[in-house]
């Protein structure tokens, strides 16, 4: 609150004015100049601060709070909004999804990592050239590390050397065990070497050796092991391995004059002729369908001709 006391005038001795062009309050003729003090009186406490013409903190000039300062400023009005909703539901989901995330990454790493899941026993299913302990003891590399970190393709590169194994899978079976299904190579004639008989499939894989030919239902290729891999060769595997193994375990040999002229020899002496191999799948359905027709004694058939197959010969 401004001062209400107005300025005093208090005469001092000598001259009342000095002349034109003098200044007030100088001493001239050894005179003093008049005077003029002014005071103001101190309000008293009230409660409320004197105004100073400056805009307190927190406030405009026009009286009210200023936006980003202080809302317990005196005069200062706050007006609080509570939070959407929507956004609350929002910000509590993402941080159940994330909590679950976490989680979820502990488990995963706790059962890629962890020793309990550690592999010890190994079950070997689908063999018959090969003994399951030969497939065991090519997974022995295996043993100790956990389940989840072994997959199909390291299991295949182990038995790779082991030529009978033509396709592997592997599951895993907590919390120790492996189990390997084995599929093997399908032997389909019997090649002479030697001594000895080799077992082989249709791309010409030796799978096992026998030394007695009679011991094994497959029929023997004509040329020896020096035919593998020629032409011949080939033409004649193909035509065997399309064969049903009741029908496979029926011959006794087969050759190939050229690749469209494959025959095949029954044990009973009977003569296939089965010319190339183009539609062998339907060739080996009409020659297992013929010789299950009941043989006639007065009219033997010596000669199953399925070359054509939708016209078969018999004679």
């Amino acid at each position: 609150m401004a001062s209400t006391r107005r300025p005093t005038y208090t005469p001092v001795r000598g001259k009342e004015t000095s002349g034109a062009g003098s200044r007030p309050g100088t001493q001239e003729d050894g005179g003093t100049d008049d005077v003029i003090s002014a005071s103001r009186n101190v309000p008293a406490a009230t409660g409320k601060p004197a105004s100073s013409g400056r805009i307190p903190p927190g406030k405009t000039s026009t009286g009210k709070a200023s936006p980003g300062k202080d809302a317990s400023a005196p005069g200062a009005n706050v007006l609080a909004f509570p939070e959407p909703k929507g956004r609350r539901r929002r910000r509590r989901v993402l941080a159940a999804v994330a909590t679950v995330c976490v989680l979820v990454a502990a488990l995963l790493a706790a059962a890629i990592y962890s020793p309990v899941l550690a592999l010890q026993t190994v079950s070997v299913s689908g063999t018959s050239l090969l003994a399951p302990t030969q497939v065991q003891a090519a997974l022995e590399p295996l043993k100790g590390k956990p389940l989840p970190q072994i997959t199909d393709d390291e299991v295949r590169r182990l038995l790779e050397p082991l030529v009978q194994v033509k396709s592997v899978s592997a599951e895993a079976r907590p919390p120790s065990e492996l189990a390997v299904i084995v599929r093997e190579r399908i032997p389909v004639a019997l090649v002479k070497q030697g001594e000895q008989y080799q077992l082989v499939d249709v791309d010409g894989v030796q799978l096992a050796t026998t030394a007695d030919p009679a011991a094994v239902s497959l029929p023997l290729i004509d040329g020896g092991a020096g035919a593998i891999g020629q032409d011949l060769f080939k033409a004649t595997a193909a035509v065997l391995g399309a064969l049903p193994a009741d029908v496979l375990a029926k011959l006794s040999n087969a050759s190939a004059k050229s690749v469209d002229a494959v025959e095949l020899k029954l044990v009973d002496g009977q003569t296939i002729v089965w010319g190339n191999a183009s539609e062998k799948e339907l060739k080996a359905k009409v020659l297992a369908a013929l010789l299950k027709v009941p043989a006639d004694p007065k009219n033997p058939v010596q000669v199953y001709d399925v070359s054509v197959p939708r016209h078969p010969v018999t004679r």
